[in-house]
C-alpha cells in the first residue's frame, strides 16, 4: 500500500497549486483520505478530508473557502485544490487514508504518502 502525494512547488502569495495523492497496491474506493501539513518547526495540523465516495468534506476553519478536496476513485486519486495561497501555508503536504469515516485525527489514519513541498512566497 502507497500513496504518492505530488503537485507541490514555489508559488507566489495569492496564486494556485493543486496536489494529488495517489494509491498504488490497494483502491482508495472504500477509504476516506484527509490531507495534512508540517511547517518548519511546527506540530502536522489537519487540512482536509473527504469521504470515501466523495459525498462528505471537512476542512480546517484556516483554509475553508481557499481549499478544496475533491477526489476521483476511477483514478484512485484524491486532489487539494489551494487557492489564494498565503505564506503561512508553506509546509509539507501529506495525504493519508483510512478505511472509514474520514478525521481530522493523524493519529486515525493508516497509511500515509510521503509528502510534498510547498513554499509560498511573499
Amino acid at each position: 500500500v502507497q500513496l504518492q502525494a505530488s503537485g507541490g512547488g514555489l508559488v507566489q502569495a495569492g496564486g494556485s497549486l493543486r496536489l494529488s495523492c495517489v494509491a498504488s497496491g490497494h483502491s482508495f474506493t472504500s477509504s476516506a483520505v484527509g490531507w495534512f501539513r508540517q511547517a518548519p518547526g511546527k506540530e502536522r495540523e489537519f487540512v482536509a478530508a473527504i469521504s470515501w465516495n466523495g459525498g462528505s468534506t471537512y476542512y480546517a476553519d484556516s483554509m475553508k473557502g481557499r481549499f478544496a478536496i475533491s477526489r476521483d476513485n476511477t483514478k484512485n486519486a484524491v486532489y487539494l485544490q489551494m487557492n489564494s495561497l498565503k505564506p503561512e501555508d508553506t509546509a509539507v503536504y501529506y495525504c493519508a487514508s483510512r478505511v472509514g469515516y474520514y478525521s481530522d485525527q493523524g493519529v486515525e489514519y493508516d497509511y500515509w504518502g510521503q509528502g510534498t513541498l510547498v513554499t509560498v512566497s511573499s
